[in-house]
């Protein structure tokens, strides 16, 4: 598993990664804020709200039973 870094403001995530939440378990201050789950399912981005880290969905990615 390769370490992202908490600096990164855009971080393309895949199906595999829901649910999702910030911070993410690979990143390097895995502790850096509390954590929060966020809905990716429905427009394919979200923000998380304490580190302002932007999340995509990974092009022609499906989450499937959401």
């Amino acid at each position: 598993m390769s370490l992202i870094d908490n600096t990164q403001k855009e971080i393309e995530v895949t199906a595999h990664d829901v649910p999702l939440h910030c911070p993410m378990p690979n990143m390097l201050k895995w502790n850096s804020h509390p954590r929060v789950f966020l809905d990716i399912a429905k427009t394919g981005k979200a923000q998380c709200p304490y580190c302002g880290t932007l999340y995509k969905l990974k092009e022609g990615e499906v989450i499937k039973g959401h």
